[in-house]
């Protein structure tokens, strides 16, 4: 793995791992982030609003753009991202679909406020709230995007965007901080094995 992989990840990661390392210092409990953010919500609607179409908005985003990459590609004959979009495609349905999918129904975490006892092996949405599928998904576009482009300044700024996906899954109550950081995790693996298979020979014509 390239050390200029590792860089444009810790910096797309940044923000949003800062801004989970303040809820945790400044609350007590998971609990009372959400009970913080409930009364905010209540009191600002237009926020509210704010945050809804950044949650219902970030990955669409993704897929116009890739799906424009996608159409070129095809337009021009180009082999080699026609492979790249094939294997992005694969890996984010395994990971941001399949696995996201097994973890909710196998874990069974409450969303916030929704009590504290976990339900395994559960298909009750109330109880999917652990990992983040948003941010999940959202990192497996966003990683390949910043290491393909490789450009410092757009990469902060995907990072930025990945911050307010997270902090908007927390602020309107869909997800502890935590489900968040796991689905950082989960899409960061997914972002990182779309580059390590997109690298290799795989799907590759020799000669």
């Amino acid at each position: 793995m390239r050390i200029f992989h590792l860089r444009h990840l810790a910096l797309l990661s940044a923000p949003l791992l800062f801004l989970l390392a303040a809820l945790w210092l400044v609350f007590p409990s998971e609990e009372a982030v959400a009970g913080f953010f409930q009364e905010h919500r209540e009191a600002h609607p237009g926020l509210t609003l704010a945050f809804t179409l950044i949650t219902d908005w970030c990955n669409p985003v993704f897929y116009g753009l890739f799906g424009w990459v996608l159409f070129r590609a095809w337009r021009s004959g180009d082999r080699e991202t026609l492979r790249f979009m094939g294997i992005l495609v694969a890996v984010q349905a395994v990971v941001a679909g399949l696995a996201v999918h097994f973890v909710k129904h196998t874990v069974g975490r409450p969303r916030p406020g929704q009590g504290v006892w976990f339900d395994p092996i559960t298909t009750r949405g109330a109880f999917h709230s652990l990992p983040s599928g948003h941010t999940t998904e959202f990192m497996g576009w966003a990683v390949p995007f910043a290491l393909r482009l490789g450009r410092t300044g757009l990469t902060v700024l995907t990072g930025v965007a990945a911050a307010l996906v997270g902090l908007s899954r927390v602020y309107l109550g869909w997800h502890h901080p935590s489900d968040v950081f796991f689905g950082w995790m989960l899409g960061s693996f997914g972002g990182m094995a779309t580059m390590v298979l997109a690298d290799s020979s795989l799907f590759r014509k020799k000669g």
